[in-house]
């Protein structure tokens, strides 16, 4: 086992780690990075070497989280954080034992993500300014995360190089620097299409060429100005549902599992590495499902078919 470092040298260590070994996206990194600060600012303040922690004092600062008012799937989220962190340590062989292999999470209900219909789509797209210098691409943007099911991330990230319009695909860089070919729909051609009219006069930094997507600062575009514009779309049209550039990602693949998708092409065309984290668009309305368990079920149809002869007779 190797001797105790200062924290901050263990974090630059694990940054390293993250980013090379794990190969994780900057946002991601930062994210583990700042789950473990939380933790370190509790340790530091009881006393304890990262070195020295106990499940004993991982339930403590579970324990806190709680006590500050933080949310359960928060609270999940930033211990899944710590247990990625001491599994770091045990590999590195900074420490003989893993404390938080039986840490547990706190109990998070199933939540089913906000989808909006094809119409509600459609009048925000609608809602867009073409007048404005940055309508079309406002339009533009809207169309691929609806059309691609892309992550906000992704769309911001996405190349020029990385169309193939004729062949009617793009390539997406997604979580962990992992490359997957996507669909893209004619109507998204067509706006990107007109868009690229816009973008030829649009000033570009030097480095950022081949971005697609590009803010007033000749950059790529932020995450936040895409919250930003989705935000003033939704309110423009007063939409009440609470939605984000993720909401169209959600409302992409339940129209896809509504028009007959298989989920596995689904799980594929989103980049999911599980199928787990795909079935939660299988949710369905109850009453709709009822219905389509009396339409098409075995027991059902004969029943139907047996009532339907008695009423004849």
């Amino acid at each position: 086992m190797r001797s105790k470092e200062n924290p901050i040298e263990i974090l630059k260590k694990y940054k390293q780690y993250l980013r090379l070994e794990k190969s994780l996206s900057s946002n991601t990194v930062q994210a583990y990075l700042n789950d473990v600060t939380k933790l370190f600012q509790y340790l530091e303040s009881e006393d304890i070497h990262p070195y020295d922690v106990t499940l004993e004092h991982l339930e403590h600062f579970s324990a806190g989280l709680h006590d500050l008012g933080i949310q359960p799937r928060s609270q999940a989220r930033i211990l899944s954080g710590i247990r990625s962190f001491y599994h770091y340590l045990v590999l590195e062989d900074y420490i003989p034992t893993d404390p938080s292999e039986l840490l547990e999470s706190p109990q998070i209900g199933l939540h089913l993500p906000e989808v909006l219909t094809l119409e509600e789509i459609d009048l925000l797209i609608e809602q867009v300014d073409l007048s404005t210098n940055e309508g079309q691409r406002n339009r533009t943007i809207l169309e691929t995360l609806y059309s691609c099911g892309l992550r906000v991330s992704e769309l911001c990230n996405l190349k020029l190089s990385n169309l193939y319009l004729e062949e009617g695909f793009i390539k997406v860089e997604g979580k962990g620097s992992k490359q997957r070919l996507v669909p893209i729909s004619p109507r998204a051609i067509k706006e990107l299409q007109f868009y690229f009219i816009d973008r030829n006069h649009t000033f570009i930094k030097e480095g950022y060429e081949d971005f697609v997507f590009i803010s007033k600062r000749g950059k790529n575009i932020s995450r936040i100005m895409v919250f930003h514009i989705i935000k003033e779309l939704a309110d423009a049209v007063g939409l009440k549902k609470t939605i984000s550039p993720h909401t169209f990602r959600h409302s992409f693949a339940t129209h896809l599992l509504e028009g007959g998708a298989n989920l596995r092409a689904i799980q594929c065309m989103l980049g999911h590495e599980s199928i787990g984290t795909t079935e939660i668009y299988t949710h369905m309305d109850t009453n709709r499902l009822r219905s389509e368990i009396i339409e098409h079920h075995p027991r059902n149809r004969t029943f139907n078919k047996k009532n339907r002869t008695d009423a004849q007779n």
